[in-house]
C-alpha cells in the first residue's frame, strides 16, 4: 500500500501530531508523517518528532509579514514530498495564499462540536451556555476560521463542576483518537466507491438532459429516455476495479488509450471495442480529463439537436 504523506503544523508540546504520529506506525494506517514543522523553534513537539526520526522545521514567525512566513513554510512541506497537511495545535492564522495553495488537502482539529464555539476558549463557552456535551471536531480547512465542512466530531459530557481544564484534559483524549481515523479515512477517501461514484455523478449529471438510473446491476447515465453514455463499475464480473465506462469514437480510439496507459485504460467485458473503461481506484484520477471524457461520451449519444444547442452555448 502506497502511503499518503502528511505533513503536520504544530506551535507547542504537539500532542495530537504525536497521536497521529504513532497511529502512522501501524502497518494498516494508510498515510506517514513526513514533516512535523513549527512557529517555534523551542516548540517541545519538534523534540519528540526528531526523537522518532521525523524531518523537523522550526523558525520564528516573528519579524515576517504573514504570507511571508507562510511561504517558507510551504516550501518546507513541498521540499519534504508532503500531499496534505494537518493541523495540530498550530495557534497562528494562515495566510489566503497558503489555504489556497493546499485547498481540499488541508485539515484541523478544533476543540469544538462545530458550528459551535469557533475560536478560542471554547471550553468555558459550553460550560457557560449550560450545555451537556462539548467535544471536538476535524473538518477542512477553508479561508474562514474553524468553518470548513466538518469530516468527524466526538462529543464528550460536561460533567458537575467541570472547569474549563478539566473538561479540557477529557477532550484531548477524544481528540487523539479522533484525528488519526478522520486522517486515514480522508487520505483514502479517492479509492472510496461512494466517494468515487459522486465525482462521477458530479460530472455527468452536469450535462444537458442527463439522468442516472441502474442498469446491468450497475449506475450508469444516459440521455433522459434515450441511449446511455457512462457507466459506474465496482467489481463488477468479481474483477475487483471501480471503474467508469464510457464511450469511444472508433475501435483505434480504444486501442490507442490502452496502449498508452494500460494500468488505467482496459477493454470492458461483454462492452465491445465501442467502450473502453478508465480505472478509478489507482488513487491519482484526473478528473478534469474524467469530465472530458464523459462529455465526449455523452456527444456520441445526444440528439442533434442538443448537440447544436450545446456547440451554440460553448461559443458563449
Amino acid at each position: 500500500m502506497q502511503k499518503a504523506k502528511v505533513g503536520v503544523l504544530i506551535s507547542g508540546r504537539g500532542s495530537n501530531m504525536a497521536a497521529l504520529l504513532y497511529a502512522a506506525k501501524a502497518e494498516s494506517c494508510p498515510y506517514e508523517i513526513v514533516m512535523v514543522a513549527a512557529n517555534d523553534p523551542d516548540a517541545a513537539g519538534l523534540t519528540l518528532a526528531a526523537a522518532e526520526g521525523i524531518r523537523t522545521f522550526g523558525q520564528s514567525h516573528k519579524g515576517y509579514k504573514r504570507a511571508e512566513f507562510d511561504r517558507i513554510i510551504d516550501a518546507k512541506l513541498r521540499a519534504a514530498g508532503a500531499q496534505y497537511v494537518a493541523l495540530a495545535g498550530y495557534m497562528r492564522l494562515l495566510s489566503p495564499e497558503f489555504v489556497s495553495g493546499w485547498e481540499g488537502r488541508m485539515l484541523n482539529i478544533h476543540p469544538s462540536l462545530l458550528p459551535k464555539y469557533k475560536g478560542l476558549d471554547t471550553h468555558q463557552r459550553a460550560i457557560d451556555a449550560g450545555d451537556s456535551h462539548a467535544g471536538c471536531s476535524v473538518h477542512i480547512v477553508t479561508a474562514e476560521l474553524d468553518d470548513g465542512p466538518v469530516l468527524g466530531q466526538t462529543a464528550v459530557a460536561i460533567l458537575p463542576g467541570d472547569t474549563a481544564d478539566s473538561l479540557a484534559a477529557r477532550i484531548l483524549i477524544a481528540e487523539h483518537q479522533l484525528y488519526s481515523r478522520t486522517l486515514a479515512d480522508f487520505v483514502t477517501r479517492e479509492r472510496q466507491p461512494d466517494w468515487l461514484l459522486n465525482k462521477v455523478r458530479e460530472s455527468a449529471l452536469a450535462l444537458p438532459q442527463a439522468d442516472e438510473i441502474v442498469s446491468h446491476g450497475m449506475p450508469c447515465f444516459g440521455i433522459v429516455k434515450g441511449k446511455k453514455f457512462a457507466y459506474f463499475t465496482r467489481d463488477h464480473h468479481g474483477d475487483g476495479i471501480i471503474a467508469l465506462l464510457v464511450k469511444t469514437t472508433a475501435p483505434e480510439e480504444q486501442a490507442s488509450l490502452i496502449e498508452a496507459d494500460p494500468a488505467r485504460y482496459y477493454r470492458p467485458a461483454y462492452f465491445g471495442n465501442e467502450w473502453v473503461g478508465i480505472r478509478l481506484d489507482l488513487g491519482d484520477t484526473d478528473w478534469d480529463h474524467v469530465a472530458q471524457r464523459l462529455r465526449e461520451s455523452w456527444r456520441q449519444v445526444a440528439p442533434r439537436k442538443l448537440l447544436g444547442l450545446m456547440d451554440i452555448a460553448d461559443e458563449f
